[in-house]
């Protein structure tokens, strides 16, 4: 009794075996090779259920059973990886044949990029001070409210902080509004004699054809013996006349910054009309580039500078202005509003 039930198990498993051989052969693609291993091999096939069950046979036929169930599972599945093999590389053949790549077609020729307009001019007017004898300094955009205001003679309660609309982040700290809290840092550090610039992000809340919330200064600054305002003035407009040409004109008006005593605001006149007065200029023919002044003596208490055997100018410069001045561009706005068109012309 036992032997016949082991013949008719054998013998189940043969003819699966043989229907099993004659589906792969009409295989035709890996999808045909996975359906037919769901079928004899998955949960619900014939050696998957046998095995489920060979618990139930007695001591004797379990051994027997089981080789002879594994061996058929073994040949199956090595038969089913040569022909999924096969077929892999066929299908891979088939889809490189019909993706035929024709290479006498045309390229696409990337697009060349450019340096902006803001950092041209701004390494421009690097050439030109370091010309001079001028290094270049860097600081923090985030800044203290010590460095940005009272180290530079602008105390909590001076009317000169409503000059500077301000991004505060916290009582104590803000977006730096100039590049001069540079000159604080930098002679914490070193003595005189100075002679630096520092170009720069700097932030206020304005926002206008002729103001953004973020634009772009250079901050000098001059620390030495016997220095005075003609040295300012001699200074300032030979950068001025390398940056705009020898024909532009150059003004000085007196003005007042907290940090520097004389000071002057510059102007050039404007070249988008020539002087005859439009809305970038505000119909007065020129245009503000800079502020300037001799530094004020309080200043060099926060750094222990000698006031009776050193003095010093500083200035700080808008490169978008400049920028304005040389291309005739009539909107600050244009700079930020990321416009190709408007930046491939430069």
């Amino acid at each position: 009794m036992q032997e016949n039930k082991a013949e008719e198990i054998l013998k189940s498993l043969e003819e699966e075996y043989k229907d099993f051989s004659e589906s792969l052969k009409e295989a035709e693609n890996t999808k045909d090779v996975e359906n037919i291993k769901v079928r004899f091999l998955g949960k619900k096939s014939l050696v998957s259920s046998t095995l489920k069950n060979i618990g139930k046979l007695s001591s004797e036929l379990k051994p027997v059973v089981g080789k002879n169930t594994n061996v058929y599972i073994k040949k199956m599945e090595e038969e089913l990886a040569r022909k999924e093999s096969r077929l892999k590389s066929i299908e891979f053949d088939k889809k490189l044949r019909e993706e035929i790549v024709d290479l006498n077609l045309p390229g696409r020729k990337p697009k060349a990029g450019s340096k902006n307009i803001i950092s041209s001019v701004i390494e421009e007017i690097e050439d030109i001070f370091a010309g001079m004898g001028f290094d270049i300094a860097q600081g923090p955009e985030v800044e203290t409210d010590y460095y940005n205001f009272e180290a530079l003679n602008t105390p909590q309660d001076h009317p000169a902080r409503s000059l500077h609309d301000t991004f505060f982040i916290s009582d104590d700290v803000l977006l730096r509004t100039h590049t001069s809290p540079v000159q604080i840092r930098y002679m914490e550090k070193h003595k005189p004699p100075v002679y630096i610039i520092v170009p720069g992000k700097v932030y206020r809340r304005d926002y206008d054809v002729s103001h953004t919330p973020m634009f772009t200064q250079i901050e000098g600054l001059v620390v030495d013996k016997g220095i005075n305002f003609g040295n300012l003035k001699w200074t300032l407009e030979t950068v001025a006349h390398k940056i705009f040409g020898k024909d532009r004109k150059v003004r000085f008006r007196p003005h007042y910054f907290p940090f520097t005593e004389p000071s002057a605001e510059v102007d050039v006149s404007c070249r988008i009309c020539e002087g005859a007065g439009c809305r970038v200029c505000s119909g007065s023919g020129w245009l503000e580039i800079l502020g300037a002044g001799m530094v004020d003596p309080n200043l060099y208490r926060f750094v222990d500078y000698d006031t009776e055997k050193v003095s010093g100018f500083a200035f700080g410069l808008g490169i978008e202005r400049v920028c304005m001045l040389r291309y005739g561009i009539d909107d600050l706005r244009s700079f930020f509003e990321n416009d190709l068109r408007f930046l491939k012309q430069f």
